[in-house]
């Protein structure tokens, strides 16, 4: 990180930067700059190392049929599994991953994947979700960008990233598509679905949408449907993102390295990731501390807080594709169990026969313990049964990813139980 004055390209704050007669200047994008090498998409491209993934088609040559109307030809699908497959099948364990989550749930970084494994403290030997006695799977979600289909991918009635032409997809389009997964691994019911946030989002389309093909589901600070506040952070975000001139209307994978829309996508990242913890834990660990103690009343001096918020924007954008922010975020707005299903008791009634834990973190605002016992009461009104837990932590909606030991816990006990039944 850097404190100068200027622009990823060198111009300095304020300065015109030259441009075509008729067309705006793509100008500094941020006061503090950023790092000069940052990738115009931190998206995996088939010949880049495969590490863990593994991939299937989904369709057979024919399209999907999108929720919104619209069709996808020649979909991919990335995931990766952990443990033995029973000879009977019955011990597999879907994992949903979150909004900039991916198929890499759990292992080490390096060999194709720039992080190690997003929920490593759940899943593994001996954890919550134990890698000796399951076999567990993570996909990629479609509009992802670690090897699924998504705005960076090579749309075939082109042979050009689809970009801006990609379509809206939904989360009951992401289930689909993970049902063919199943199909291909030979998995006809999952032992579970389990999963946090957009993932918990899943996890409920799973048990409303194919009942049959699940013995239990793990929706985890998570909703029915997202709130209105949810929608209003998520809109902020995106448009910060569509309004960073290197963004280019979703059309920038032929621009050079230094030259992506990565200060959209940091600052959404950065206001996203307000949201995702507490005050609590910002208080605690910045303070009111300054990044240079001696520099204050400068415009752009920075806090330690905004020096971290930074950190994690460019974090981000070494590893996700900013368009694949777009599609995914808009996913969660549009998650609502409800739609088109005659109301949300009809839709719940369908979970009756699904034993249930939801998982709560207390200093959780973003999707806070109100939602999921809103979840809880909805399916034992049905008749269901829901199992509800509320983890202490300080640690806000981010909770259910670093309170992994109670959260494995809780699933530990909850998965013996199903696989006694």
């Amino acid at each position: 990180m850097t404190d100068e004055l200027t622009s990823n390209d060198g111009t300095a704050v304020g300065a015109s930067v030259d441009a075509p007669v008729g067309q705006l200047p793509i100008g500094p994008v941020h006061p503090r700059s950023y790092a000069a090498d940052l990738p115009v998409t931190g998206a995996w491209r088939p010949g880049d190392a495969v590490g863990g993934r593994q991939f299937t088609s989904v369709g057979g040559g024919r399209p999907l049929a999108l929720e919104s109307g619209e069709a996808l030809v020649d979909i991919e699908m990335a995931y990766e599994t952990w443990g033995e497959l029973s000879p009977e099948a019955d011990n597999a364990i879907l994992i949903c991953h979150a909004l900039t989550g991916d198929s890499h749930a759990y292992g080490a970084s390096g060999d194709g994947h720039i992080t190690e494994g997003w929920w490593n403290g759940v899943i593994g030997p001996g954890r919550g979700i134990d890698t000796d006695r399951h076999f567990v799977v993570c996909v990629n979600s479609l509009g992802g960008c670690q090897g699924s289909t998504g705005p960076a991918s090579i749309d075939p009635s082109t042979g050009r990233p689809y970009g801006s032409s990609f379509p809206t997809v939904t989360t009951r389009d992401i289930v689909r598509c993970q049902a063919a997964v199943a199909d291909h691994l030979g998995i006809d019911q999952w032992l579970a679905v389990v999963g946090g946030s957009m993932g918990g989002m899943q996890v409920l389309e799973w048990g409303v949408m194919y009942p049959h093909r699940v013995r239990s589901i793990a929706p985890i600070t998570t909703a029915l449907a997202a709130g209105a506040q949810q929608v209003a952070w998520s809109a902020v975000g995106r448009t910060v993102l569509a309004l960073d001139p290197r963004f280019r209307g979703g059309d920038y994978y032929d621009a050079e390295p230094g030259d992506g829309p990565f200060a959209g996508l940091a600052i959404a990242r950065s206001v996203a990731q307000i949201t995702y913890r507490s005050n609590e834990v910002f208080d605690n660990r910045f303070a009111r501390d300054l990044v240079d103690p001696r520099a204050l009343f400068g415009p752009w001096d920075r806090f330690q807080v905004e020096s971290y918020l930074d950190y994690h924007g460019e974090k981000l954008v070494r590893r996700f594709d900013a368009n694949s922010y777009l599609v995914l975020n808009r996913v969660m707005d549009l998650h609502d169990l409800a739609r088109d299903r005659g109301g949300m008791d009809l839709a719940v009634g369908r979970l009756v026969h699904l034993p249930a834990l939801t998982l709560s973190i207390s200093s959780d605002t973003l999707y806070p313990t109100s939602q999921q016992t809103v979840l809880r009461d909805a399916i034992r009104r049905a008749g269901g049964r829901c199992d509800h837990h509320v983890i202490q932590s300080p640690d806000g909606h981010d909770g259910f990813l670093l309170a992994t030991r109670e959260v494995g816990s809780h699933l530990d006990v909850f998965l013996r139980e199903v696989e006694s039944t």
